[in-house]
């Protein structure tokens, strides 16, 4: 086909496939540090993805999504589980054995940010939070900076929340880096509150409802 003729590629919002894998683990990593690449600061380019995707993408497929640059390539995702407190059971019982050998769980205290990630990997129990009983679903969304501002991060959000809606589930929640405040006006942007949570570390929660309207719930 001569060159006149070739249509320019549109990217489409699609379900995760295997073959995905690799480029969802880059885009992981390039966004890892509070929003930033974080190739730096977690050398292991495995150990980011290991956490913050692979897991959901293997537990979760039907709540896993790829923003394809329209060449086959994924350059952001939105992924996540619907019920946190049975991923956190699958993730203890089959996932860090999987993990266990290219990453032992630590003997003693951090002194580096990769034993600081290690130590979370081996603690998935860190994602049940009591005040987050309300909003059963969470999820994580990344984006390539090239693809971000476009309008794409809001269409991988719905299409999340609505197969979560689907599913029948309630809520969701999400943690985020307090420092990332354009992640944060994003997230406001799309109907997110925050959710008071004690002894929160650096991260702030927001949740809302998965129905479109994004009626605010009562955790009481």
């Amino acid at each position: 086909m001569s060159p006149q003729h070739q249509q320019a590629a549109h990217p489409v919002i699609r379900p995760y496939r295997p073959a995905d894998r690799d480029a969802v683990a880059d885009v992981c990593v390039r966004t890892a540090h509070n929003g930033g690449d974080s190739r730096a600061r977690y050398p292991d380019l495995r150990l980011m993805p290991s956490i913050f995707a692979e897991p959901y993408c293997h537990f979760d497929p039907a709540l896993s999504f790829v923003l394809d640059d329209g060449d086959g390539r994924a350059v952001g995702y939105v992924i996540g589980t619907a019920d946190t407190e049975r991923f956190v059971k699958d993730f203890r019982r089959e996932w860090i054995p999987r993990l266990a050998g290219r990453y032992p769980a630590p003997t003693a205290p951090p002194s580096t940010p990769t034993e600081e990630m290690i130590g979370l990997l081996h603690h998935p129990e860190r994602m049940l939070v009591p005040e987050l009983a309300a909003y059963p679903a969470h999820l994580h969304i990344d984006l390539l900076p090239p693809w971000q501002g476009r309008g794409y991060g809001r269409r991988l959000m719905t299409t999340l929340l609505d197969a979560l809606h689907g599913q029948g589930v309630p809520a969701v929640h999400l943690g985020m880096v307090t420092v990332n405040t354009a992640a944060r006006a994003f997230y406001d942007r799309l109907g997110f509150h925050e959710i008071q949570v004690a002894d929160a570390g650096p991260l702030t929660y927001l949740g809302r409802t998965t129905a479109p309207n994004r009626t605010r719930i009562s955790a009481g």
